[in-house]
């Protein structure tokens, strides 16, 4: 490696920054007639990419708490939201002074109740329910791809299983384990 190359590779490890963390939900529902799971996509405000509700830290709020604020915020959807997380994914975002930064984003399941009919973001995004094989083919993440698919073969266990019908859904997941992306 010449000292020019070594140099440059230096310069870049001085100034590369720990990945920004944030927290986002998997919004899903039961569709009531066939039983079937959807999840929630929304575009992103700047590129137009299909995402999860997702947003930064807030000051007196736990992770889970977040990621269900941002649900709301974003998507209009309140719920249920797990306190474990399904796991976690990275990605490129830029921020508006035009630096890029790699955020990883800790992903909680929200079971959808309610739909507000105005929320903060209203009109800035689309919002479409999906069918989980869908919804990995729309994403870009490969993580976020792999969060989407375990957490289909949970769901399809949990409504599979005869205390499906016993137990509310809120409390069935809130005793799953966590998700492996592994």
């Amino acid at each position: 490696m010449t000292l020019l190359a070594r140099l440059a590779s230096d310069v870049q490890l001085m100034f590369r920054r720990p990945p920004r963390q944030q927290y986002g939900a998997i919004c899903y529902r039961l569709k009531k007639k066939s039983g079937d799971v959807e999840v929630l996509l929304m575009t992103s405000r700047d590129t137009g990419r299909w995402v999860i509700p997702k947003g930064w830290p807030m000051t007196g709020k736990c992770a889970h708490e977040v990621a269900a604020q941002e649900a709301l915020e974003e998507a209009g959807v309140r719920g249920a939201v797990e306190k474990e997380t399904l796991g976690a994914y990275s990605y490129s975002k830029v921020l508006r002074d035009g630096v890029q930064v790699v955020c990883k984003v800790q992903v909680y399941a929200l079971e959808v109740t309610d739909m507000a009919k105005n929320f903060k973001e209203k009109g800035e995004r689309t919002i479409e329910w999906v069918s989980f094989d869908e919804a990995a083919g729309r994403v870009r993440e490969p993580e976020l791809r792999g969060l989407l698919l375990a957490f289909k073969r949970v769901m399809t266990e949990r409504l599979a299983s005869p205390r499906a019908k016993q137990v509310p859904e809120a409390k069935q997941i809130s005793a799953a384990k966590q998700i492996s992306t592994k």
